[in-house]
């Protein structure tokens, strides 16, 4: 009766079958072999010479080797012309290879997957790490002072008793198919933009603009959801820009931001169903500050020489300024009697230099740049008596014929 364990190789060697046969009741010697004998007296067979035992007893190395060989048809073809089942003849074979191949694959899977890692959470690290440093130097700025203490906490117990109404307005920001999060309008970290459409598409709609507020340090676009909610309904597009905050950026860079944001919403609201020549300017608290320094800073962008723009004033139909402040050289004190205190908001404003360049009222009142105020759109801004955060009387008319 021939032997049920079959040999890798070709099964026409006598010498196998026998070595087979014998292997269970062979010392060990026999089935190595030796230079000077072997089993049975004969010729003895070296390790690489003799099959069974490279079958038996393999290497690190030979498992490496194992793992790039596949079995060969012809091998099955032979089996089969010899008079033996292919199924019977594969099997050993096929489950010694897969066995060697799971042991090698195993070990390249080990290395793979430590080298993802150390990589899948290098980009959540670094983020952690940012945000850890930015809010360490946040902290730098505020220090341990009781006023800007009192004002956070203040804001949280407001934010909890409004907490039903931010359930409902919530759960319209994400669950509505009416607003589209997060498009990205530039390059840079939360250059993006949400977008709060009517349900009646039945033609081009006028489109809002906003920038939302959080003392250039809060700020997010998710604010304007109510505002983008009530005027959608009123079939009007609402586009709240994003753009980043102090630490990680300073006012120059809030004012780009915003003003790349406007230009995304000039170039491309007609891809959404908006009216590109119906399109107003709206700001919030520094929201309305940001615009109003984006939409002076075109202006004088526009009259100069060689400037390249990438959206024009003229394409704003009118700007609207709610609760802001426009002449910083007159909050400096106020800011600091409430909690955003002196050193902080120099440093959100890139330095006490710059006050003046980044006050909209100081700069409309430039005689030099008259040129640039009369490209202006009409300003209408509103401003609540009852409003602390920044005081009424900073509702400062920065142009002439502006709505207050």
């Amino acid at each position: 009766m021939p032997s049920p364990l079959l040999p890798i190789t070709n099964p026409s060697s006598h010498h196998h079958a026998s070595s087979l046969s014998s292997l269970a009741s062979s010392p060990a010697s026999a089935v190595f072999g030796s230079k000077n004998g072997g089993a049975g007296g004969g010729r003895g067979r070296g390790r690489d010479d003799d099959p069974i035992a490279n079958l038996l007893i393999s290497s690190p190395f030979d498992d490496e080797k194992a793992a790039s060989v596949r079995p060969l048809l012809s091998r099955t073809s032979s089996y089969a012309s010899a008079g033996v089942a292919p199924a019977a003849a594969a099997a050993p074979s096929s489950g010694l290879y897969q066995q060697r191949r799971r042991r090698s694959a195993s070990e390249n899977s080990l290395s793979s997957m430590s080298d993802n890692g150390r990589h899948q959470p290098l980009g959540r690290e670094v983020a952690d790490a940012t945000s850890t440093r930015l809010g360490w130097r946040l902290l730098k700025y505020l220090g341990v002072g009781y006023r800007w203490i009192t004002r956070f906490l203040a804001l949280g117990c407001y934010s909890l008793l409004l907490m039903p109404g931010f359930v409902q307005v919530g759960y319209y920001y994400f669950f509505s198919s009416q607003v589209r999060r997060g498009i990205v309008y530039g390059d840079l970290p939360r250059n993006r933009l949400d977008l709060y459409l009517p349900k009646n598409m039945d033609g081009p709609k006028p489109v809002v603009a906003f920038i939302t507020g959080g003392a250039w340090i809060i700020g997010y676009k998710a604010w304007g959801s109510l505002l983008g909610q009530q005027l959608s309904e009123r079939d009007i597009i609402v586009a709240c820009i994003d753009y980043r905050n102090f630490p990680q950026v300073t006012i120059g860079d809030m004012v780009k931001d915003a003003s790349q944001g406007i230009s995304f919403v000039c170039n491309h609201i007609a891809e959404y169903g908006g009216d590109p020549n119906r399109v107003y300017l709206m700001g919030q608290s520094a929201g309305a500050h940001i615009a109003a320094c984006a939409l002076l800073e075109q202006a004088i962008k526009e009259c100069g020489e060689g400037e390249s723009t990438s959206w024009s004033v003229s394409q704003i139909k009118a700007y609207f300024g709610l609760s802001g402040g426009y002449n910083l050289l007159e909050l400096v004190d106020y800011f600091h009697s409430r909690g955003l205190y002196r050193s902080l908001f120099l440093g959100i404003m890139e330095g006490e230099q710059s006050l003046q360049r980044y006050s909209p009222d100081l700069v409309a009142r430039d005689p030099n740049i008259r040129t640039a105020v009369s490209r202006l759109p009409p300003v209408i801004l509103f401003h609540g008596t009852a409003d602390y955060s920044i005081p009424s009387d900073a509702r400062f008319v920065f142009l002439p014929g502006c709505i207050v």
